[in-house]
């Protein structure tokens, strides 16, 4: 593989790192700051409104300028958002630290796009590993972004967690200096709208819908859960460093089996892998509803994770062979679109859910969901050769 792929692993690994140290603090951040319970994942949310609202523009405007500018304006706005929230945090301002995270998840919206940059710097008989390849990078974020989240917890005395946001900016720092070793082709010439096909054409081609439907899945199930786990963790009396080694067990889950995964596509097939995914899920769920312990944590949490991975990179190389070369940055966009807007809908009920049912009930009524995964490739891909990696 080429080095331009693992250039984006690893700027895909420093974003990552510092969506960990978020996901690790901005809970416990608003059970600080918030004026009630329901409001206590509000800053999570509200990361993810930005980032949704990033999707459509960020894949729009990288068709204009290019990818690498494009990623370079996203890590800006993310810089920007970091100082931000170190500034509300110190004035203790719920609502311009919500704003702040917004702007985090705005320049996230643009990261989420390295792994279909690492599709076009790659071989076309290399698809499948550099998506996959490209998310391996979560691996180093997994062991560098919970210990980020530790130690960072009294960088700047008086204002816990502002040392994160510190932490974060200079992730968002070394990606910038990333960005300017990596060879990613210029923006495209602009296609005449007589030569795009048209939005319903993109939707209706052959396992395109199927795969923003398991990525919808994948994404959403998982976000939820890891939203939560950190409150639930610290509701059944676990401190803040049991929270951030979970989450840590998590994320080696997520990205550790990407250095197998394009391999495991291209034995099996993306229906496979994805199904393969779904079932664990299912386990990861059936083992949070069998107990509370630290090590029911963990091995849900890794589980959720080994899902996340075969589920969204399989959906991602499906997604991949469904549209034609003028229609990618709208096919793209909408894609992210649909992912990251039903992400947002669970950041948003997330603290409300766990607050109303409780930990085992919220697992309890996201498991019809991960079933129906299943179900609908069985029924809809009956050919195991109808969507399989080429």
């Amino acid at each position: 593989m080429n080095k331009n792929v693992w250039l984006l692993a690893l700027c895909q690994a420093l974003l990552m790192s510092g969506n960990i140290v978020l996901i690790s603090v901005n809970g416990l951040i608003g059970q600080a700051l918030s004026p009630d319970d329901s409001w206590v994942t509000l800053p999570i949310s509200t990361q993810f409104v930005g980032l949704m609202m990033a999707t459509i523009p960020a894949s729009l405007i990288m068709a204009k300028i290019g990818r690498k500018n494009g990623f370079m304006l996203g890590n800006v706005i993310g810089i920007f958002g970091a100082l931000l929230c170190v500034y509300a945090l110190g004035q203790s301002a719920f609502w311009l630290f919500c704003f702040s995270t917004m702007l985090l998840g705005i320049g996230i919206g643009f990261g989420t796009l390295y792994r279909f940059a690492a599709i076009e710097v790659s071989a076309p008989e290399s698809r499948d590993k550099a998506i996959s390849l490209s998310m391996a990078g979560g691996v180093l974020a997994a062991v560098l972004g919970p210990n980020l989240a530790i130690a960072s917890q009294h960088w700047l005395p008086g204002t816990n967690f502002s040392g994160a946001f510190i932490g974060i900016t200079v992730l968002y720092v070394l990606s910038l200096v990333v960005l300017q070793f990596i060879g990613l082709p210029p923006a495209a010439p602009e296609q005449h709208p007589s030569s795009q096909s048209a939005v319903g054409d993109i939707l209706r081609a052959p396992g395109y819908m199927l795969a923003v439907f398991a990525a919808v899945i994948a994404y959403a199930v998982m976000n939820l859960l890891m939203t939560v786990t950190p409150i639930a963790m610290h509701k059944h009396g676990f401190h803040f460093e049991a929270a951030a080694i979970v989450i840590e067990w998590h994320v080696l889950g997520m990205f550790l089996p990407s250095f197998f995964t394009g391999s495991l596509i291209g034995k099996i097939g993306t229906r496979m892998t994805i199904m393969l995914g779904s079932l664990m899920f299912i386990a990861s769920i059936l083992v949070n509803l069998n107990g509370v312990t630290e090590w029911h944590f963990r091995v849900a949490l890794v589980l959720l994770g080994i899902g996340w991975n075969f589920m969204f990179i399989g959906a991602t190389s499906q997604l991949t062979q469904t549209y034609l070369p003028q229609d990618k940055a709208r096919a793209q966009a909408m894609n992210e679109f649909a992912v990251f807007g039903c992400v947002t809908l669970t950041a948003l009920l997330a603290g409300n859910l766990e607050a109303t049912m409780g930990w085992q009930s919220l697992n309890l009524l996201l498991l019809p969901f991960v079933c129906v995964v299943p179900i609908v490739y069985l029924f809809f891909t009956r050919n195991p050769q109808e969507i399989k990696a080429k």
